[in-house]
């Protein structure tokens, strides 16, 4: 059996190969004089379009004392602008205007410090939630996703990490060029109404994810154990008391810094004309007007030292992360990790699995990934460990570090090693096979590495892993002074008392 899965390997490398060789041809970019990049994929399969747009700025880039501004522009995608979601421009902006006007009032009463006057600071809180009110009446709600709805678009959405937002959704090929106005638009002109509004939405879905999620808490935990000084630190959704504090001129700046044509490549997959792509790019792309590059990240994360842990109190079911320090993804190592990490825990396949979960029933789930919580920077190798009922955090631990220094001391077998290979080409293949896959993906691999012909190149670093990189990574790397632990406990019962 083994001899015959080695053969199937063999004979479908070159097969996969030469699919992608094929869809490379299918690929146009080109670039506008402002600095905007695009990406064009043909795939006349269907009549439909995907489109992402990647702005390379995520919640790495919130200034001091602003987390989660970057995260505000996902909720501020699909407002519209000027003319797009207004029942009243002319006024609507009076309104906006009145609203900052209070907020300045706020601020300086506040800064005041000790000698702020309450009942002021209590007045004027008043005034501006009046002001807000009175700015909505004159909004159309929906207005620009009613637009994109009702000529046939889907899968409208915007996502936000720490190093990117996307923003995206599928239009019907034949509304290639309404997708050029509409999207270039919200750029040229757009309105951030509503921004109160959102952010209250955003400091609720704080509560739910985080404050109230274990293993919310127990990620942020870990970031802020393992990072002393790296924005990797700061998770996208932001702290409390910061997005509380959020204000619409804040964002206003921010944007002008960070959402500049240099700084954004579009993905375009399925039914389109490269060529009449780029004429619609010119026609409305060209009219956002060129800027500078936005200031990149600069702090590097001091040498790690020693192991660092942090415990959470929490009622729930008990979890551990385990994280190790690795370099970023332009690092010649960085493909051993993604055969690590396939090896360790994939599925039901998974050293982990089989070693803590199947024979061993320590754990419910045992399971890893090879970037925490990006790659751009040198950053986390993550395990995750929930134990099994009536077992212990402290029992799964010395279990994981078991089967850790037994796979840094066993060379990975051929078989293993190349059925690895083969499923991580096949979920790209997967991938690929998708235009919202495709849109997304191009833009990605683009602003990761130079060029989105990395997606391809990448593979054939991966088919170069030997057992020995495996061993040496897991070694050089898997180490205590490169450790962070982060764990939950449940709070201690209280034994005595009135029954």
């Amino acid at each position: 059996m083994p001899g015959m899965l080695v053969l199937a390997l063999l004979l479908l490398a070159p097969l996969l190969g030469q699919n992608l060789k094929d869809f490379e041809k299918k690929v146009t970019e080109f670039g506008l004089a402002n600095g905007l990049h695009f990406i064009v994929i043909e795939r006349h399969e269907a009549p439909v379009i995907s489109f992402n747009t990647h702005v390379k700025v995520g919640s790495l880039f919130d200034p001091g004392g602003q987390t989660g501004l970057a995260h505000m522009f996902e909720h501020m995608a699909f407002k519209g602008t000027a003319t797009i979601g207004s029942k009243n421009w002319t006024e609507e902006k009076k309104a906006l205007d009145a609203v900052e006007a209070v907020f300045q009032r706020l601020e300086a009463e506040r800064r005041k410090g000790l000698r702020a006057d309450s009942k002021e600071i209590e007045k004027l809180q008043g005034l501006l939630k009046a002001a807000i009110e009175k700015a909505e009446l004159y909004v159309d709600t929906n207005a620009y996703p009613r637009i994109i709805e009702s000529n046939g678009g889907v899968g409208m959405n915007a996502g936000t990490g720490l190093e990117a937002t996307n923003y995206y959704y599928n239009f019907p090929s034949n509304r290639l060029e309404l997708w050029f106005l509409l999207e270039s638009e919200r750029f040229l002109h757009p309105v951030f109404r509503e921004f109160y509004k959102e952010r209250d939405v955003v400091r609720e879905e704080r509560r739910m994810r985080v404050e109230s999620n274990p293993q919310g808490k127990l990620g942020e935990a870990i970031l802020t154990t393992a990072f002393m000084a790296h924005p990797y630190r700061q998770v996208p959704i932001g702290w409390a008391s910061d997005i509380e504090n959020l204000r619409l001129s804040e964002a206003e700046r921010f944007y002008k810094t960070y959402y500049v044509p240099g700084n954004i490549v579009i993905g375009i997959a399925g039914d389109v004309d490269p060529a009449e792509a780029k004429r619609l790019a010119e026609k409305y792309f060209s009219r956002l007007p060129g800027a500078p590059l936005p200031p990149g990240i600069t702090t590097i994360e001091p040498k790690q030292e020693g192991p660092r842990r942090a415990e959470i109190e929490s009622p729930a079911q008990p979890m551990m992360f385990i994280g190790y320090k690795r370099p970023d993804h332009h690092h010649a190592d960085d493909p051993v990790f993604d055969v690590i990490t396939t090896v360790l825990a994939s599925g039901r396949t998974g050293v982990l699995y089989k070693e803590l979960v199947r024979d061993r029933k320590l754990a419910l789930a045992a399971i890893s990934g090879p970037n925490f919580p990006g790659s751009q920077y040198p950053n986390l190798f993550i395990f995750l460990l929930v134990p099994n009922a009536g077992k212990t955090m402290e029992e799964n631990e010395k279990a994981f570090q078991e089967v850790l220094e037994k796979f840094k001391n066993t060379k990975i077998d051929p078989v293993t090693l190349a059925r690895v290979k083969t499923k991580a080409r096949a979920g790209l293949i997967r991938r690929l096979d998708s235009n919202a896959g495709l849109a997304t993906l191009l833009p990605l691999y683009h602003v990761a590495y130079g060029e989105w012909k990395k997606m391809f190149t990448a593979l054939d670093d991966l088919d170069k892993v030997t057992a020995d990189d495996v061993q040496r990574v897991a070694k050089e790397y898997f180490i205590d002074n490169g450790k962070t632990v982060a764990v939950t406990f449940q709070p201690k019962k209280a034994s005595g008392g009135a029954k």
